[in-house]
């Protein structure tokens, strides 16, 4: 074991929990805990936002894909991405923030839903709370899993040990720290993310370069036929390929984790800072995620990745450029804590939201409303492990991919709540019988498409080829304004609401 990368990951580790330490006394009630005061600072905001949002996914899930097949297959994803990306921080951004300030402060999604439609019964935030729980869970199981063949590549330990150090250590400063420590350790963890992805593809090729290797040859000796195919956008494409990677846009708009970031912004100042710091950073971040991928492919052996798993391409690649070309191991160590960062902060952000469903919205909210807010933050820690035991029941199989589990919880949560909080924000004429039948008809339709075998065994998804959420999304969307056409429109006390918030624009 190389000592130098296990000094980089313990003081990278030890620094995130001690963060989470740190901020263990300032949670002075559930406002505190789960949205930070609404005090967050524009690049805090962004970058949180962006790192709690790529996961494990943007250094070992797509650099792994493009390795296997090309730009041309998950390329149109990362494209759909950023434009969701760009999207979701111009159009909804600042009017959910006004919006759930003025209907009543609320400080989770699922609250703001209740407020937003008049729902005094509570059905909104109890399928809200239920929807986030089910998908968060498979989503925290995708960075576990993630986290654990990060640690066994580069420690050499078994999977298992280490799916249970990454568990741990991304359980330990969420469960101490909340909101404000989730949004300080994902800032950092956003500027490590981004140096890592820029610097090894760069130093990589520069190595090729020094050595008078040959691009497009090193792709052919790499078993690539066609390098013009391999590494264009458009060849070999169908229009399902292309409208499932554009799909993928489209989950932003329904993301808590995200959505609750742009919440927390203490001013509009800071909104249009966090919107030129978040987009540009999503722009680096995806193409370099590419890049890398292609580049791995010329760079490292074809037959030794494909025995390691493509999605420890990334993994690889920093060891053989700073451990064993450079000898730099502590820089190694620093590349692969990169790795790490993407990984721990999506899942303390999901751990953190989910815990808000169950504690703050189906406890506070549905089953004890006058519960005093220091009950409340036990339970969300309660929740915090609960939630956590089980995605690391779900990761425990060392052939978890990390692509497939972030897929279909992504299209989940796009489905049900994206159109969701869209008709919200814009169309006034949304009601509350439109909302229950978005909600539950986005959710059930991705159930139904990716995990019930209809089709001779397969699922709907694995014989058609169409993303979940390219189906789900549509049919959410539509059924909320036919639902709400339908029913009597809102009560004037919430379309009043509804133009005040507007009227701040």
């Amino acid at each position: 074991m190389n000592i130098w990368l296990l000094v980089a990951f313990i003081l990278y580790l030890v620094m995130m929990v001690g963060i989470g330490a740190a901020y263990s006394k300032k949670n002075a009630n559930s406002e505190d805990y789960f949205l930070g005061g609404r005090s967050l600072g524009g690049f805090v905001a962004a970058l949180s936002a962006q790192a709690s949002d790529m996961s494990g996914w943007l250094l070992m899930g797509l650099p792994g894909a493009i390795f296997l097949s090309g730009i041309s297959g998950d390329g149109w994803v990362a494209l759909g991405l950023l434009i969701g990306t760009a999207l979701n921080w111009i159009i909804v951004a600042s009017p959910l923030r006004r919006y759930t300030i003025l209907a009543g402060n609320s400080v989770t999604l699922p609250m703001f839903f209740e407020h937003r439609f008049g729902d005094k019964k509570k059905i909104l935030m109890t399928i809200s709370s239920i929807i986030i729980a089910f998908f968060f869970v498979v989503y925290t199981a995708s960075a576990f899993a993630a986290g654990g063949k990060l640690f066994s590549s580069v420690f050499g330990i078994d999977y298992l040990t280490a799916l249970t150090i990454g568990a741990v250590v991304i359980l330990a400063y969420t469960f101490m720290g909340g909101f404000k420590a989730v949004c300080t350790t994902d800032f950092i963890q956003g500027t490590l993310m981004i140096v890592a992805l820029l610097a090894v593809p760069i130093a990589a090729f520069a190595i090729m370069n020094s050595n008078g290797i040959d691009f497009a040859r090193a792709l052919t000796d790499n078993g690539v036929e066609d390098v013009a195919a391999y590494t264009g956008l458009f060849t070999g494409t169908t229009a399902t390929s292309i409208i499932s990677g554009l799909a993928w846009g489209l989950g932003y708009f329904g993301m808590p984790h995200i959505l609750v970031r742009f919440m927390a912004v203490k001013d509009e100042k800071e909104m249009a800072k966090s919107k030129v710091v978040a987009i540009s950073w999503v722009t680096l971040s995806l193409v370099f995620a590419c890049v890398i991928g292609v580049v791995g492919r010329a760079f490292m052996n074809y037959d030794d990745i494909m025995a390691a798993g493509t999605e420890r391409i990334f993994i690889e690649m920093i060891k053989r450029i700073f451990v064993e070309d450079i000898h730099a191991s502590l820089i190694a160590g620093i590349f692969l804590c990169g790795i790490l960062a993407a990984i721990m902060s999506t899942a303390d952000s999901q751990l953190l939201v989910s815990a808000s469903a169950i504690a703050e919205d189906i406890y506070k909210g549905v089953i004890k409303k006058d519960a005093d807010d220091k009950k409340v933050l036990t339970l969300s820690r309660v929740a915090i492990v609960v939630i956590a035991v089980v995605a690391y029941v779900i990761a425990i199989d060392p052939n978890s991919s990390v692509m497939t589990l972030v897929s279909d919880a992504w299209a989940g949560l796009g489905a049900a709540f994206g159109p969701l909080v869209l008709m919200s924000l814009f169309w006034k004429r949304t009601n509350l019988s439109g909302a229950i039948a978005g909600l539950v008809s986005g959710a059930l339709t991705v159930i139904v498409w990716d995990y019930l075998p209809l089709a001779a065994g397969h699922t709907m998804g694995s014989a058609t080829g169409l993303y979940s959420l390219a189906l789900g999304f549509p049919i959410s969307l539509v059924a909320i304004i036919i639902v709400s056409l339908a029913t009597a429109a809102p009560d004037k006390e919430i379309t009043d609401t509804f133009d005040r918030v507007h009227k701040k624009a």
